[in-house]
């Protein structure tokens, strides 16, 4: 992220009621405002997005600005503190989603009398209210006037409402309209557990009971108290948008649908829903949902104990993705939902959380980001260093489509793995679909004056003794803590582990490791416990875990003859990771993709990028020893190695 040569500040509000963003004195962005400088700039990310200072939560109003040729994402924002507390909006602009400059106070502010106690999470729409393009942006937000809110609690009436702000000037100020809020909450028969975060979008294969010309189709999250998570569907009149009527809700789950552990657990309240339809290269689409869960339940005492992981000591919610379909009318099912649950996935399994999407169509692709969150900091040291959260990086979404899949790694039976669809062909294989998530390639701006090495196929050995890595051809020392690693694998049937190792002191003593575990088919972040040198165990360092396989398929490739040849190809595992001070972006065959923080102490050595000294790939399994070369194997075919990495280190925007 960039710091600002042009900044804005916020006006004082006017009694009118109106928010108003003027252009005043010139600031940075990440400037703080009291404490210690060390304590502030220690963990904090050089090219994700931040706040200036304070707690910051959800992405908000992500989207284009085609008159003007820029983006536009705010975030919900604490400018007074660090918790969450008076939430407002901070705004941030970008020409490439990868360079950002950012309102140096917020956009909005909680000071109407249907908003005064909070600014939740909305949409943008880059029309006027009338839905014409005249260079107007029009802000939909959860307007909240009555706090707590909590799918725990009973929930208000009317605590939660929809308003409108636009700003005729590219969102250097912005105007709530008089008739705010248009919509006075959920409708009055429904007994809801929450109603919030309004997205807004076009849908083609919508349901033929709610499908109309000349209409956009709103979703509002929340959930039916004792009955199901949800998303409430509103039709929009694309010519006034503030004209909402009320469809129907999207879909009955149930509560804590949990399919199996590729899915995870759908909770029983959902929040900031997005509805998109995602295409493959083919033409394929199918209609996706994703949101954030809460109130999933939580592991056993004894599985936690006996293997904890770092989900154990969070709030208990999920990022998640579940594909939709149109629920068959003849089911004999007394529900009103609109569609029914297909397939689903993890969207992050890691910290991020509060996922908001938009429609790109500069790239022609939907487009994500989410909120990272300080979970695993203890509040002492969280308080100390000023801010919280961060945004992550943009990520990329389509249909991921594989054809002629005969079997995955270790599941007996692909139809076992609820994250995708497996359809069966007729020669006894599977097309299999899945939601598919890459970084944005525009972050490939971020290399543009870093280091580059290029790794060839090469024989990996175990993690061993650090001190001797240094020698090897797949060790490269770092010399920032800001690089991306992009690195493919063969991976033999007599490997039980590979992927990446993170050296995080000049011993190579302290390490974390992108490991895949083939036999279990579970992909992790094992961090490494740095705060007991510190006496401090309050830090979570717990691993980060996800169910990950990799596939076999049918290839046809011509022999010298001419004819067809028919090949089993097991497809590599891809670790595609950035890694910005203190976090970590994991990205693995582009469907499975984990976000975690990783906290060097403060004191060692004194210096602010200190924490990456290197990176190792590496291969563990019975037939891997400390010696050079493997132990005999049979079969050349079935050896692991390194197809091809490439290492970009000194990252930045």
């Amino acid at each position: 992220m960039s710091t600002l040569t042009t900044a804005r500040s916020i006006d004082p509000f006017p009694t009118s009621g109106h928010h108003q963003l003027g252009e005043t004195d010139i600031s940075t962005v990440g400037r703080k405002p009291q404490g210690n400088h060390s304590d502030f700039v220690r963990w904090r990310p050089s090219f994700h997005l931040l706040a200036p200072h304070g707690w910051l939560n959800d992405p908000c109003g992500p989207g284009y600005d085609s008159s003007r040729g820029r983006y536009l994402l705010a975030f919900q924002w604490n400018p007074n503190g660090n918790d969450w507390d008076n939430i407002s909006w901070g705004l941030s602009t970008s020409k490439d989603l990868v360079s950002w400059e950012t309102f140096s106070q917020p956009c909005l502010v909680p000071a109407a009398p249907y908003d005064r106690l909070g600014i939740f999470t909305g949409c943008l729409r880059s029309t006027n209210v009338d839905g014409k393009q005249d260079g107007t942006l029009t802000y939909l937000y959860t307007s909240v006037n009555q706090l707590p809110i909590h799918f725990t609690i009973p929930y208000t009436p009317g605590c939660e409402t929809l308003s409108i702000a636009v700003s005729h000037n590219g969102g250097d100020t912005w105007e709530r309209l008089p008739f705010n809020p248009i919509l006075p909450g959920p409708p009055e028969s429904l007994k809801v557990t929450g109603w919030r975060d309004p997205f807004i979008s076009s849908w083609r294969s919508a349901p033929a009971q709610v499908r109309r010309e000349g209409v956009l189709y709103g979703f509002i999250s929340g959930g039916l108290s004792d009955v199901t998570p949800t998303v409430f569907v509103y039709t929009i009149n694309e010519h006034n948008l503030a004209e909402w009527k009320f469809a129907g809700p999207l879909i009955d789950v149930g509560l804590n649908l949990r399919p199996s552990r590729w899915t995870g657990d759908f909770g029983v309240n959902w929040e900031v829903a997005n509805l998109v339809t995602l295409t493959d290269n083919e033409g394929s689409s199918r209609d996706f949902l994703i949101m954030g869960s809460e109130g999933c339940l939580p592991r056993d005492e004894k599985e936690r104990a006996d293997n904890p992981i770092a989900r154990d000591s969070r709030i208990h919610r999920s990022q998640l993705w579940m594909c939709v379909k149109e629920r068959n009318p003849s089911d004999g099912s007394k529900s009103a939902a609109l569609m029914e649950y297909s397939f689903g996935g993890i969207f992050d399994n890691g910290l991020l959380y509060a996922a908001n999407s938009f429609w790109d169509p500069v790239i022609e692709q939907q487009v994500v980001f989410g909120w990272i969150t300080e979970e695993d900091l203890p509040d002492n040291l969280r308080h100390r260093q000023g801010w919280s959260g961060l945004i992550s990086l943009p990520r990329v979404l389509s249909l991921m489509t594989i054809h002629r899949v005969k079997r995955a790694r270790s599941t007996a039976d692909v139809r076992d793995i609820t994250s995708i669809e497996a359809t069966p062909d007729d020669s006894g294989t599977h097309t299999i679909r899945t939601m598919k998530i890459s970084p944005d390639p525009r972050l490939r701006r971020l290399r543009m004056n870093s280091r580059k090495t290029d790794f060839a196929h090469s024989r990996l050995y175990p993690v061993g003794n650090g001190t001797t890595k240094t020698t090897e051809s797949t060790f490269l020392p770092l010399y920032t803590s800001r690089w991306e690693v992009d690195a493919r694998f063969d991976v033999g049937h007599e490997c039980s582990r590979v992927g990446i190792v993170i050296y995080h002191d000049a011993a190579l003593q302290d390490k974390t490791l992108l490991v895949w575990d083939q036999n279990s088919e579970t992909f992790m972040i094992e961090r490494p416990n740095i705060w007991r040198k510190q006496s401090d165990t309050s830090v979570n360092h717990a691993p980060e875990v996800s169910p990950h396989t990799l596939f076999t398929y049918i290839s046809h490739t011509k022999s010298g003859d001419g004819c067809g040849v028919d090949e089993e190809r097991e497809e590599p595992l891809h670790i595609h990771a950035f890694y910005d001070s203190s976090v970590l972006e994991v990205f693995i065959n582009e469907r499975t993709v984990l976000s975690t923080r990783i906290y060097y102490p403060a004191d060692i050595n004194g210096a602010f990028d200190i924490g990456c000294h290197g990176i190792y790939f590496f291969a563990e399994g019975s037939n891997f020893t400390d010696a050079r070369e493997p132990s005999s194997i049979a079969n050349e075919s079935s050896t692991t190695a390194l197809l091809g990495a490439t290492v970009w280190d000194g990252l930045g925007a």
